[in-house]
């Protein structure tokens, strides 16, 4: 089979669907890797490496029109789609729970479509899990965000003019993304305090070496797959009261919950932030999708009475060369699901589980009525 990727044409977006040690892999196994000149460049991956790992370098459209599997991070542009040989296998984070018109423009060429973002959380979909393995990178990252805009030191630190203390810092959401966050920050020596709507996530928040918090007589949320459960009102209002009571003591706060396919769940009000000291900084992994913080910006730094609330966006992809490598090791683990090693042709079982719920068009048919 023909396999390619190209270039992502979001300006925000410097990662790559395939890097070369993925492409090295498809080629030993008979197929034929075609990749964008310069597709990798940002990334880290140059085109030298491509052609030593057995890919011809070619242009975008040469790509679109010629393979049998099309790979991409970002939806395909509408030029790319136009392109794309009838039948073929595009996967790519589609947002297909969002923006139906991703998946119905695939649908219109004929196309088969694998989302990424849909892979289900059962332990034998683990190594294609895109979502956590991207995750993983905001949460790292978002620590270092958080040392970066602080005026302060994270760990404490003895000097001839005193001691200064270590700095606090509280993780909202104890996901893949928090606890990722809580262990570098902790590695960097804050003192760190993780709220979670889940009371399983406490066990795994103080192997990390901080403190779990959790208001005493809140009911569990967790919902399917791992995921917190849409939270009521009453449940909202007692959450955030118990927020507010440690915001004020805290030099950081990094949120990072989120819902599938819904906007993101706001933690903390504008009136919540009021009781917070000068200098503090809030980094609002949810920005994307809403914000955990009312008022966040995406995108932007916004200063309320000397606190700082950043609004990053495309967090992954500010760590291109790892995200990248992680996001191609996510989908050769797909491909060894769904294509046949002794015949090297594709085999897609829409009855297996992961196939089932990560394929939203197949030959120009829209599987699933995802966007309500």
């Amino acid at each position: 089979m023909k396999i390619g990727a190209s270039s992502e044409s979001d300006s925000n977006e410097h990662r790559v669907a395939l890097v070369p040690e993925t492409v090295e892999r498809l080629v030993k196994a008979g197929h034929k890797v075609l990749i964008e000149k310069g597709a990798g460049t940002i990334a880290g991956f140059p085109d030298v490496s491509y052609s030593q790992a057995g890919a011809e370098t070619v242009s975008a459209i040469e790509v679109a029109k010629s393979v049998d599997v099309f790979v991409h991070i970002q939806p395909p542009t509408t030029d790319e789609v136009k392109a794309l040989k009838n039948g073929c296998l595009v996967v790519s984070m589609l947002n297909a729970r969002n923006d139906a018109s991703a998946v119905s423009a695939l649908a219109s060429v004929g196309a088969t479509a694998i989302a990424m973002e849909l892979v289900p959380r059962i332990a034998r979909a683990q190594r294609m899990d895109v979502l956590s393995s991207q995750a993983s990178i905001s949460g790292y990252k978002a620590a270092l965000l958080a040392a970066n805009a602080l005026g302060k030191y994270l760990p404490m630190m003895m000097t001839a003019a005193g001691t200064i203390p270590p700095a606090k810092i509280l993780v909202l959401g104890a996901g893949v993304a928090g606890l990722q966050a809580i262990a570098t920050a902790r590695r960097l020596g804050a003192i760190v305090e993780a709220f979670d709507v889940r009371a399983a996530a406490g066990e795994q928040v103080e192997s990390l070496g901080a403190k779990f918090i959790h208001p005493p007589t809140s009911e569990d949320a967790e919902g399917s797959g791992g995921y917190a459960r849409e939270q009521t009102e009453d449940e909202q209002h007692v959450q955030r009261l118990f927020i507010k009571e440690h915001l004020a003591n805290v030099d950081a706060v990094i949120t990072t919950a989120a819902i599938p396919g819904r906007p993101a769940p706001i933690l903390i009000t504008t009136e919540m932030i009021e009781v917070m000291q000068p200098g503090s900084v809030v980094i609002d992994l949810a920005a994307e999708s809403g914000g955990n913080v009312e008022g966040t910006a995406p995108g932007e730094i916004i200063n309320t009475n000397g606190i700082s609330i950043h609004g990053p966006i495309n967090v992954p992809s500010s760590m291109p060369f790892h995200s990248s490598q992680l996001y191609s090791r996510n989908v050769m683990a797909l491909f060894d699901l769904i294509i046949d090693k002794k015949h090297g042709t594709l085999n897609l079982n829409l009855e297996d589980d992961v196939i089932d719920a990560t394929c939203v068009v197949h030959l120009g048919e829209i599987r699933h009525e995802l966007n309500s």
